[in-house]
């Protein structure tokens, strides 16, 4: 097994993401035959119904996680929920799923939704750039233009 730090949890809802303030987090790649991964947040109680209602819809939810440094990019994985604890003032989170994609399409998303937003020529080239390097995030479950 191969463990990792957890920076920022989005999750997928409507093709929009959400994001969740993170206190901690890990995620471990059980490295198993099923290509298993754990992912446990720790989250402020604040955030307790929306993953409750989650849990009881039974449905996977697909997560992205930044790894172990803010500038990487995100990791989809489709999960369900497997566990969830009330400490006090904050909520542990456990998911548990498979990873979506094994390669990593950032660039070509982020020039795709460029494009669509209207970009062209230098300010295009402009805005990759500059969007490369400040990472915003963008659902990985959008898919580039062919």
């Amino acid at each position: 097994m191969k463990t990792f730090k957890v920076i920022s949890l989005q999750v997928v809802e409507n093709d929009e993401l959400r994001d969740f303030e993170i206190v901690d987090g890990l995620i471990i790649n059980k490295e198993d035959e099923h290509q298993t991964w754990l992912v446990e947040t720790y989250l402020s109680i604040d955030e307790i119904d929306f993953f409750k209602k989650a849990q009881q819809q039974e449905e996977e939810l697909e997560i992205q996680v930044v790894i172990s440094h803010e500038a990487n990019d995100p990791a989809a994985f489709m999960t369900s929920i497997r566990c969830i604890k009330e400490m006090d003032d904050h909520v542990s989170i456990m998911f548990e799923g498979k990873l979506k994609k094994n390669r990593n399409e950032y660039a070509e998303i982020l020039l795709d939704d460029l494009v669509q937003k209207g970009f062209s020529g230098e300010e295009l080239v402009r805005e990759f750039r500059e969007k490369m390097v400040s990472k915003p995030r963008i659902s990985a479950t959008a898919k580039p233009s062919v």
